[in-house]
């Protein structure tokens, strides 16, 4: 027994040694600033913004809102941390020694010829059978000598923590999706404005034309080519109209509702973004978006498994006690104290045949952490990339939008004089078709640069990490 108490007492001072180690990962050598960006000393950056700061238009909130609340997946991330809370809470329990309450009565008819049988023959017992009757707690503790369980608790700890991460990171994701959704229903706004005033200005021109066709100043060809004009403008009406109701429909599943018409009274040239689109240094990537925490975490995970793949391979101690009441005849089995009976024991077992396959789970556990390290290591780099791309769609979008805003005016101004010379005879018809369609293309093409840019805001809002806050 005193030896018992003396291993027991061992394995208490050497409850701190594990056999795994954390490790230090060396991060992907990222530059000082973004390509395309003066080094500088400020770290600060438009993802530290919460997403109602950085978002201001009022509906575009509401959708956001309800994204968060009612998305689906994000209910599912939910669950998941409640899952994961759930298991973490369980393995703490695993330092505490199992226990299990044991009631047994038992009846043994031995051999005549048997030592036992011919003892109860000896003994005038006047009975051929035997019976025992006990009931005792069990107990049975693992002492945590190599830290099996500490690591044990680490990979439930990066589990609840990467389910939280996860909620995150979809999160994000929702606040770009649907800020993107918003501005190309926007942009599809403007778009069917656009189709209309065509409508209405190749409507004017074809009554222009009609006008000169019956006083013999032009072909019917001049008639035919202005109604097609008419028809090619109307032609994108419906067209615009479908796509709206289609971006709708998508942008109401996305915030949990069914679908249906969104009202909106803001145009796309209201929208309003940060005048200074700060993006930080690259290192601060690493601690702000939730996919490099994730990884992080994931990595973690994956030494602590290592720990634990060896550990399998040392000596496991184990203590167990039990203690009760137990007789042979049922009139005494509560019989206090005579009915009592106490054990205590130790044992170590070590693996001897399976060291060959616990040999194997560790190697692979190791493979495994190396790949947790390398899928670190790529997604740093991978996020670096997508800051990078959003930036220099932003800087070359904002100056197409310049240049077709100039082309734009120039166009509109093309067609007014174009108009006023055919109705004084100074042009012909060919000259105003050209003009009109001419000013179509570019004013539908100008809506869409301008989305195109505030998606890539979007973009990089999400890219640096924000919208989680």
């Amino acid at each position: 027994m005193k030896n018992i108490y003396s291993l027991a007492l061992l394995t208490l001072l050497s409850g701190a040694c594990t056999v795994s180690k954390p490790i230090k990962v060396s991060q992907p050598e990222l530059p000082g600033a973004f390509r395309g960006i003066a080094i500088q000393g400020d770290s600060s950056s438009i993802a530290d913004l919460p997403w109602r700061s950085f978002f201001t238009d009022a509906v575009l909130q509401q959708l956001i809102d309800s994204a968060v609340v009612k998305n689906y997946d994000m209910q599912i991330a939910i669950k998941n941390i409640e899952s994961s809370r759930l298991s973490l809470d369980q393995v703490k329990w695993n330092y505490l020694p199992q226990a299990n309450l044991q009631v047994s009565g038992n009846r043994n008819r031995p051999s005549d010829n048997s030592l036992t049988g011919l003892s109860l023959t000896q003994y005038n017992l006047n009975t051929k059978h035997i019976d025992d009757y006990s009931a005792a707690p069990v107990l049975s503790w693992e002492a945590d000598i190599w830290g099996k369980i500490k690591n044990q608790q680490q990979v439930e700890l990066s589990s609840y923590l990467q389910s939280g991460q996860a909620k995150n990171a979809i999160q994000t994701m929702l606040v770009a999706s649907v800020s993107q959704g918003y501005y190309a229903l926007l942009m599809l706004d403007e778009q069917l404005d656009i189709a209309h005033k065509n409508v209405r200005l190749s409507d004017s021109t074809l009554h222009m034309i009609k006008l000169q066709y019956d006083a013999g100043q032009v072909t019917s060809l001049a008639v035919e080519q202005s109604a097609s004009q008419v028809l090619t403008a109307a032609q994108l009406v419906p067209a615009f109209e479908q796509e709206i109701s289609i971006r709708e429909n998508a942008l109401k599943i996305l915030t949990g509702e069914l679908p249906g018409s969104i009202h909106r009274d803001t145009r796309l040239d209201e929208v309003k973004v940060p005048a200074i689109l700060t993006a930080g240094i690259p290192a601060a990537l690493v601690g702000r978006r939730p996919d490099v925490n994730i990884r992080q975490l994931a990595l973690m995970a994956a030494n602590a498994k290592v720990g634990i793949s060896k550990a399998e391979m040392y000596p496991a101690l184990r203590i167990t006690a039990s203690g009760g009441v137990n007789s042979f005849k049922a009139s005494n089995w509560f019989n206090i104290p005579a009915s009592l009976f106490g054990i205590i024991g130790g044992s170590i077992a070590q693996p001897v045949f399976q060291q060959r396959r616990l040999h194997t789970q560790y190697a692979i556990a190791k493979v495994e952490r190396e790949i947790a390290v390398l899928q670190f290591r790529q997604v740093v780099l991978t996020a670096v990339g997508e800051v990078t791309d959003a930036l220099v769609k932003i800087e070359k979008l904002k100056a197409q939008q310049g240049i077709l805003s100039q082309r734009v005016a120039v166009l509109q101004k093309a067609t007014s004089n174009a108009n006023q010379l055919f109705k004084s005879g100074m042009a012909n018809y060919l000259e105003v078709i050209t003009a009109q369609s001419n000013v179509l293309q570019s004013e539908l093409e100008l809506a869409t640069v301008k989305q195109a840019e505030l998606s890539a805001v979007a973009e990089l809002y999400r890219s640096l990490g924000g919208g989680w806050k």
